[in-house]
């Protein structure tokens, strides 16, 4: 039987109480998020689908990624999705000091104007936090797709986000070559059956 955490551990919601893990509004609303772009193939591929179905996202972008593909960028505030700073080089926060964190956080602000922000892969220190807490909101997720893992399928990957989905989730899904085969499969369906339920789309604020 395969281990999946689907959201994250009660005890990092009490370490963690002032990031928003999930919007409590009573409103039968999904916040849909894609991270670690914008990548060419995959982010392109990814504001067509959304704009075929009418539906706002939110993107957590590297800012190295940003300095890259600026145009692309671009195309992601253009069509009204709102977007956050995934730090400069996505980093580890448990893996580097709090000043050289904050530092590639600040360096990402350069090129991404959003008062958001998602550490990369979940990490981040207390440290690191209480810092970034008086500048911007820090947005985990309610529901993580695991479409990054290579020991599900694509059906299973629908299937996890479809069961633990519920009101004010935010959805964590990834804009990145190693998640498109799971990602390209679960979002226009998830999309679609979710819509069915009643549910509306809206971005992170």
């Amino acid at each position: 039987m395969k281990l999946r955490w689907m959201r994250a551990p009660g005890i990092f919601k009490i370490l963690f109480p002032d990031f928003i893990w999930r919007y409590n509004s009573g409103a039968k609303k999904v916040y849909l998020t894609f991270d670690d772009g914008p990548i060419p193939e995959s982010t392109l591929w990814t504001l067509n689908l959304l704009k075929e179905k009418n539906v706002k996202a939110t993107f957590f972008c590297v800012g190295e990624n940003v300095h890259k593909y600026p145009e692309l960028f671009q195309k992601i505030l253009d069509a009204g999705h709102a977007v956050g700073n995934h730090t400069y080089n996505h980093l580890k926060g448990w893996s580097v000091n709090t000043q050289r964190y904050i530092e590639n956080v600040i360096m990402a602000s350069d090129v991404i104007d959003s008062k958001l922000f998602r550490p990369p892969y979940g990490q981040i220190k207390r440290s690191q936090a209480k810092h970034l807490l008086s500048e911007y909101k820090i947005i985990m997720w309610d529901v993580l797709s695991g479409d990054y893992r290579k020991d599900i399928t694509p059906e299973e990957c629908l299937k996890d986000v479809l069961k633990t989905v519920r009101p004010g989730s935010i959805i964590s899904f990834h804009n990145h070559q190693k998640t498109e085969v799971n990602m390209r499969f679960a979002v226009p369906r998830l999309i679609d059956e979710l819509k069915l339920q009643g549910y509306e789309f809206d971005v992170c604020k």
